[in-house]
């Protein structure tokens, strides 16, 4: 890996120590922990030094995602929002837009993203959410988003709504009149990632906060997101599979059953040799998107879906193996392998669920067989 990387690692390890567990009990990260990575750069590290930002490769940012996941998956799903809204801004802003809001996301000023609805979820035609001119310099924005990643801890909301006839991405101010944040109450998995449902009522802004300044189509907007949130959530379930690995590793060569090591009883090395497959699997799926993601590759967007569906599926069977490996020693709320228990089943909803993957693997191998 690159040596460069090595600074960015050690930063992490000493912002969360040993903080992961009490973090995901409390269902809070302190905000200040994110805003010291971000003013660093590290939250969306792939923002071009031209705009403040550290230019980091996609297979670099990569790894370092799976490092952050690898120790909370909770600060890896705020990294996750921050990098899919500088990533939204830096394809669909204009040169102004870019320069003014992507210094402000790579020196500490945190971001969420919003797309799903209460009736919007895999299937986000359904959007209700209005951002609709009113006069010549003011829009206004109406509507109701669900589970926004990070919009606790965010100082800026990017809203994905109806706009002109088409679709629009609008940047609001998470203190703006009209805009009310509601934590969701004990979310299954990244407990403390700042999940909130996110009310905006006649939310009046510059036109200049719609990123462009006109509409878009809406299966534009959420490829070019949602291409970089599966990027992220791909590697950061590599992390987590590292977590399971390492301590499951560890539990079975020091824990002894029937005067053996665990490791040595044949059902458990299978677990750990399961596990081991998977996290390299997962690992080798995410190079390759990387790989297309540098090269600008015309397969990106199958590549990162497959690596998303991949990682997240081997994450959640990983993680099961591990809880099964460490028994009553990893059972316990808190804990790594219990964390990434709870972590890697939402991984296989959120940013496209496993069988929306599976959907849009299936028909391009559908149109491959047809070329």
């Amino acid at each position: 890996m690159p040596d460069r990387l090595g600074g960015e690692r050690a930063l992490v390890d000493s912002l969360v120590a040993d903080h992961a567990e009490v973090w995901d009990l409390a269902g809070r990260i302190p905000v200040g922990v994110p805003r010291e990575l971000g003013a660093a750069g590290l939250l969306c590290a792939q923002v071009p030094a031209a705009f403040g930002g550290l230019g980091f490769t996609s297979a670099e940012n990569g790894e370092f995602t799976a490092h952050v996941g690898s120790r909370c998956s909770s600060l890896r799903s705020v990294m996750t929002s921050q990098g899919m809204a500088a990533w939204t801004v830096q394809r669909l802003g204009d040169r102004h837009q870019r320069e003014s809001l992507l210094a402000e996301l790579t020196s500490g000023r945190l971001a969420a993203v919003g797309f799903s609805e209460p009736d919007a979820g895999s299937d986000l035609s359904g959007m209700r959410t209005e951002i609709r001119r009113e006069g010549d310099d003011t829009v206004v924005v109406d509507g109701h988003k669900v589970w926004m990643t990070a919009a606790c801890y965010a100082d800026l909301l990017v809203v994905i709504g109806r706009f002109d006839g088409g679709a629009a991405a609008v940047v609001v101010p998470a203190s703006a009149p009209g805009v009310q944040v509601s934590k969701v109450a004990d979310p299954l998995g990244c407990r403390a990632a700042g999940h909130a449902d996110v009310t905006f009522e006649r939310v009046r802004l510059p036109v200049s906060s719609v990123l462009g300044g006109v509409g878009q189509s809406l299966p534009l907007l959420l490829t070019t997101a949602l291409a970089y949130g599966r990027f992220s959530v791909a590697w950061g379930c590599v992390g987590i599979l590292r977590a399971c690995l390492a301590a499951t590793a560890t539990h079975a060569a020091h824990r002894t059953q029937s005067g053996i090591p665990l490791a040595r009883h044949q059902l458990v090395g299978r677990h750990l040799a399961e596990l081991l497959v998977d996290e390299r699997t997962a690992a080798l799926a995410c190079e390759r998107a990387s790989r297309c993601w540098d090269r600008g590759s015309p397969d990106l967007v199958i590549e990162t879906v497959l690596a998303k569906h991949v990682s997240a599926r081997n994450a959640a069977r990983g993680a099961a193996s591990a809880v099964q490996v460490l028994a009553s020693a990893g059972a316990q709320d808190g804990h790594v392998v219990a964390r990434a228990y709870r972590d890697a089943k939402l991984m296989e909803i959120i940013e496209g669920s496993n069988e929306i993957c599976q959907l849009l693997l299936a028909e391009h191998a559908v149109a491959n067989a047809a070329s």
